[in-house]
């Protein structure tokens, strides 16, 4: 990992850089290939850190919101693919969890707003698979971890892989209890869709602002200060939870409408990616 502030020490999970640069003897195809794949991870995550921050300022239900929304949408789900793709023949673990974890929380966020209210398909049944695997590996790297010669895991020491565990359970535990209810509405579907696509943007975040900092200019490294955006959608996460869950700022004009009118519903649960 690039030198600067300890990330593993913040607890934040996150993403791991990836070196996919072809061997000096790969054919022409492979090199095409890796070139490719890294490119697709890079420009996913930088278009889904700015996208993410656009849909989080911008007013809800508006156009802007929209957009920013989708690109983020796409984005994510390209960076956290490929990372979840890739990682497993480059012999990262942690990188392939780390992958699936944020692939998931953003794909479950689109399927909340995506189905109508009070709803749940065969995917959200499968999905939950997901963080339970998240939640178990977590659990695996931590006890490997502590009793690893070096204390870690693919150099992650075991504070770094509590955020499995604990978001794990989390989501699983959310999606269980939607499961069982055949479905969520209403504020706790806002919710529900806001803190998913907020932790999703977290890995990323984190991913950049603490694990690339060869990239940024010197007086950067080891700076303090790269834990203001990168841990920034988690102080937004709460504002927003705090706001639909506990004010009237759902149920008022025009934000209810936007979201919740029929004739709108087709044009917005397609894409609306940020609550």
């Amino acid at each position: 990992m690039a030198r600067g502030v300890n990330v593993q020490a913040a607890g934040a999970p996150y993403i791991k850089p990836m070196n996919l640069h072809a061997p000096s003897d790969a054919s022409p195809l492979v090199r095409a290939g890796l070139d490719t794949l890294l490119f697709l991870h890079i420009a996913g995550g930088s278009m889904g850190i700015l996208s993410g921050a656009v849909a989080l300022i911008a007013p809800k239900g508006e156009t802007v919101h929209r957009v920013a929304g989708t690109v983020f949408f796409v984005s994510m789900l390209t960076m956290t693919g490929v990372a979840f793709l890739v990682a497993p023949f480059m012999g990262s673990e942690v990188n392939t969890i780390a992958g699936l974890l944020a692939f998931y929380l953003v794909a479950s966020a689109w399927l909340t707003v995506k189905r109508k209210e009070g709803t749940i398909g065969r995917t959200e049944k499968v999905a939950v698979a997901a963080p339970i695997v998240a939640s178990i590996m977590g659990a695996i790297f931590i006890v490997q971890a502590m009793n690893s010669p070096t204390g870690t895991i693919d150099d992650t020491p075991p504070q770094a892989l509590y955020g499995f565990l604990a978001f794990g359970l989390i989501a699983a535990g959310s999606d269980i209890k939607v499961i069982l209810r055949g479905g969520i509405s209403g504020a706790a579907r806002i919710a529900r869709h806001l803190w998913r696509m907020c932790l999703a943007l977290f890995v990323a975040t984190g991913s950049f602002f603490l694990g690339q900092q060869q990239v940024m200019p010197g007086f950067l490294h080891d700076s303090p200060w790269l834990f203001v955006p990168a841990f920034a959608p988690l102080v937004l996460l709460f504002y927003w939870l705090i706001r639909v869950r506990l004010t009237r700022w759902y149920t008022s004009e025009p934000v209810h409408q936007e979201i919740t009118s029929p004739s709108r519903r087709g044009r917005n649960l397609r894409n609306a990616n940020f609550g």
